[in-house]
């Protein structure tokens, strides 16, 4: 198991937003001081490199690109801050590290900052400048077949689903609640899977139609699996209505682990002070191995 990181990501906030920096350091040091082959072994966490402007191009437009660039945008929930061209840049060249990773046999989970599934090609949202998942998807299809893209964050990946319907080679799966924001997502489309799902909706439930939305990717067969890992789906999350336990995350890992498909994941939302044992317990069902400690 690999994990990208780099505090640099962590150098940016904006006061009372849930999107903050102590999610990804506090998760940081849980891992480092729980996790003995971490701290044995430091390459376990590697640092990123920012994208290139070219690779963002593969998933937005020209107008985004500079729109986040200049700062020139306005959006409550996705403010636009110092440098946060920059920081948007690290966050998807983490997660193309970590693609890149997943296409040599080796296992990564990207734990940057800011998330990307809620942006489109054209347009920024919903705490996300630049759509991570979906620049390393197809910065790895250069050298993949079929990418498949699995979505449990606990809200719909509008951004992913407006950049992938229809394009060949590449399927989308969604768990998420509904209603909640965007408010997309109600619908099966063409390559695109959703399954939305109602609020306290429990853990028994929840794999149950995960299990049945990985049965689909099976049958598409990819080469290459692409996780967009949100842990607002855990019962204490602030800002929204899923009840899983931190271990369920484990039994997705495993479920993910068992399509025997190479793997990266990357951070999208969780929002609650047991994102960091979350992530972890995650990390422990995409790697199996739960007695070494990853």
């Amino acid at each position: 198991m690999k994990i990208i990181f780099s505090k640099k990501c962590a150098e940016y906030s904006q006061p009372g937003h849930p999107e903050s920096p102590a999610r990804v350091i506090s998760a940081y040091n849980y891992l480092k001081n729980n996790c003995s082959q971490f701290t044995v072994n430091a390459s376990l966490f590697i640092e990123p490199a920012p994208c290139k402007d070219a690779d963002i191009l593969l998933a937005h437009t020209p107008r985004l690109l500079e729109e986040v660039k200049k700062g020139g945008f306005f959006d409550m929930d996705t403010p636009a801050l110092p440098d946060i061209f920059e920081y948007a840049k690290l966050s998807a060249g983490g997660a193309i590290e970590a693609a890149m990773l997943a296409l040599k046999g080796e296992k990564a989970f990207s734990l940057m900052r800011p998330p990307g599934h809620h942006a489109a090609k054209n347009h920024l949202g919903g705490f996300c400048y630049f759509n991570n998942i979906a620049i390393a998807s197809l910065k790895a299809k250069e050298s993949a077949g079929k990418i498949a893209i699995v979505d449990f964050d606990c809200h719909h990946g509008n951004g992913t689903e407006d950049i992938f319907l229809g394009k060949k080679d590449f399927l989308y799966l969604s768990l998420h609640q509904s209603p909640l924001y965007p408010g997309t997502g109600l619908s099966n489309s063409a390559n695109c899977i959703n399954y939305p799902l109602p609020a306290n909706t429990t853990p028994a439930e929840y794999l149950s139609a995960f299990g049945k939305g990985l049965k689909q990717v099976s049958e598409f067969n990819p080469d290459l699996l692409a996780v967009s890992a949100g842990f607002d789906t855990y019962k204490h999350d602030p800002i929204t209505n899923i009840l899983l336990e931190k271990e369920t995350y484990k039994e997705i890992g495993k479920l993910l682990l068992s399509l025997g498909k190479p793997m990266f994941a990357i951070l999208e939302g969780g929002y609650s002070r047991d994102l960091p044992e979350c992530i972890y317990q995650f990390l422990l069902g995409m790697e199996d191995n739960q007695e070494a400690g990853l």
